[in-house]
């Protein structure tokens, strides 16, 4: 196939209409890179997040045992996770003390954002395997979605893509300096 054929005759960098959203830092999570198939905590990136810097791991809040994070590849913007420092994959492999705390961080976090990002609603969930959507099976993890009218526009649909208004470093900064207890 020749380059005129690819591009109907115009020059390659020309405009043929299309708006484009380009998205690499997905390929990451797209190959599989850094996602634990079993119990090697080595490999998991949940497991590596609590020894690195708040703003640097994009951590919101840590509890005394599960701590708050923006996820990386976020279907909102203020899309967080709360994560157990503890190593489990299944909910109920969580102990009592496990379970009020990724309760609570989730109850803080649901108040934390319709504070600073003034949500409509919210997608609360845990995937459970693989088999389930679960991108990262092997450490158990609380999503919570804020969700706003309008905001499950034709990108996802079409293009496979998900436009986010603010920067990870900038939400991430906004949520944790209005965490209850930032600053003391």
């Amino acid at each position: 196939m020749t380059h005129d054929a690819l591009t109907d005759g115009a020059p390659a960098g020309e405009p043929d209409g299309y708006e484009r959203l380009w998205t690499p830092h997905r390929m990451v999570y797209i190959a599989g890179q850094d996602k634990p198939s079993g119990p090697d905590v080595a490999q998991c990136p949940f497991c590596r997040v609590p020894s690195r810097p708040d703003a640097e791991a994009l951590v919101v809040a840590r509890g005394e045992r599960a701590y708050v994070v923006l996820n990386l590849y976020p279907y909102n913007s203020g899309h967080l996770m709360v994560v157990p420092y503890r190593h489990v994959a299944d909910y109920t492999e969580l102990d009592a003390a496990e379970t009020v705390e990724v309760a609570t961080l989730t109850q803080t976090a649901m108040t934390v954002l319709r504070a600073v990002m003034h949500p409509q609603g919210f997608n609360l969930g845990m995937n459970q395997g693989a088999v389930s959507g679960a991108g990262i099976a092997a450490h158990l993890h609380q999503h919570v979605v804020p969700r706003w009218g309008g905001d499950a526009n034709f990108l996802p649909i079409v293009a496979r893509t998900r436009a986010l208004p603010e920067l990870l470093a900038d939400t991430r900064d906004r949520l944790a300096a209005a965490w209850p207890g930032a600053g003391e």
